[in-house]
């Protein structure tokens, strides 16, 4: 690696080093020091961080009553041992409950465990959202800039950083506008991120609705925030993912895929009837998807998303804020993250994910600190389902039929 290379990475990662104190000179000229040396974050280490509030060990008594609340509702949601997927439900950072069960592979019947790599398709997009906040909170990015002066030519003018993130941007999905034209794209290639803007801005690719105007759910506003982190970063979105997120948080077991190198090599996703689901040609974009990970991996990044040293309080304000208001409703979406606002005052913090045959969900429930993950590469709405779980811990207006 070149000496330019090594002091854009160091100039990208002194910044956003996530969740080390700076407060301790000494500390921080040894970590300066590794990070030249090795033009990466040191290996294995895991920053510590601030105290999550008032956090005190679960009692026995406490973890046995959750996971019997927590056991009878996955007998019921996923009826003789049909999840084929990973669950975990933690108070604290302190895991509860957690079932790796059926096979990553029904080919070789290779078991899934607490370190099967699966892809948690649009969760993906909270931690693409968080390494842009990350940048954001580095004065790299200002969350108002116009996408323009990144992509010069992205053929939109008026839509910002915060516009993708929230989703109002009035772009149309890649999806769509791939599909059904030849002239705009030939399916028998893959497609990737470049080529989607260069679409967007040589096919006369018009928008859904006026930018601004409304939320509306898009795929290609994300594709468009990973080619942003690469611009800044000058990395892969890939290589920047691990260089913000992924190494100093520890998640050993969570990557962007490398289509080219590993799509055989990864977990495959199936339909419900088991029946696998092959290779298509949009499965090389990223940044609205292709990231894979663990629930225990999710769990540190949960634990780091909502911690007291990870964005700045102002920041972080701006993320479980609602930015789809146009229509009364409890629906609602932040900067990568979707909630549910009661007229209680109570919100509700989640994102789902479906890909292929991979379903996922995150959920974060900050006012308890709870956090409750769900993957599975076997198609099941099920996966959905375990928003119910958050009755057992708070104020949560949801059924609670399957928790007894």
């Amino acid at each position: 690696m070149n000496l330019t290379k090594k002091a854009n990475i160091l100039y990208l990662l002194l910044p956003i080093a996530v969740l080390a104190s700076c407060k301790n000179d000494s500390v921080s000229k040894k970590k300066d020091t590794i990070e030249i040396k090795d033009a990466d974050l040191p290996k294995n280490v895991l920053p510590k961080m601030k105290p999550m509030g008032k956090e005190t060990p679960l009692t026995a008594d406490y973890i046995a009553e959750k996971k019997r609340y927590i056991e009878s509702f996955y007998r019921k949601n996923w009826p003789n041992n049909s999840m084929n997927g990973s669950f975990l439900v933690a108070k604290n950072g302190q895991i509860i409950y957690e079932k790796y069960e059926g096979y990553s592979n029904l080919r070789d019947k290779t078991p899934i465990t607490d370190t099967t790599s699966i892809h948690i398709a649009s969760v993906s997009k909270v931690l693409t959202a968080t390494a842009v906040l990350k940048l954001v909170n580095a004065k790299r990015i200002d969350l108002d800039q116009k996408v323009t002066d990144f992509l010069p030519e992205f053929p939109y003018p008026e839509v910002t950083v915060r516009m993708l993130l929230c989703h109002r941007s009035g772009m149309r999905s890649y999806a769509y506008f791939t599909d059904r034209d030849k002239n705009v794209w030939d399916r028998h290639n893959t497609l990737t991120n470049q080529d989607i803007l260069t679409i967007m801005g040589t096919k006369n690719i018009k928008l859904e609705q006026k930018t601004g105007t409304r939320f509306a759910y898009c795929n290609t506003n994300y594709a468009m925030l990973a080619l942003i982190i690469e611009k800044v970063t000058k990395l892969s979105y890939r290589d920047a993912m691990a260089q913000i997120i992924f190494k100093p948080l520890g998640m050993t077991h969570t990557f962007v895929l490398d289509f080219d190198k590993d799509k055989h090599n990864v977990a495959p996703s199936y339909k419900a009837n088991r029946v696998e689901i092959g290779i298509d040609y949009l499965d090389k974009i990223y940044g609205d998807k292709n990231i894979y990970s663990t629930p225990r991996d999710l769990l540190k990044f949960d634990r780091a998303r909502n911690s007291p040293s990870f964005l700045e309080p102002e920041l972080l304000a701006q993320v479980y804020t609602g930015y789809s208001n146009e229509h009364k409703g409890t629906k609602n979406y932040g900067l990568g993250i979707r909630m549910i606002n009661w007229e209680t005052g109570k919100n509700f913090y989640f994102h789902n994910g479906w890909w292929h045959g991979f379903t996922s969900s995150y959920i974060t429930l900050k006012d308890e600190n709870v956090t409750i993950i769900a993957l599975s590469n076997k198609f099941n709405r099920s996966t959905y389902a375990v928003r119910k779980l958050s009755v057992i811990f708070g104020d949560y207006p949801f059924k609670v039929k399957d928790v007894e």
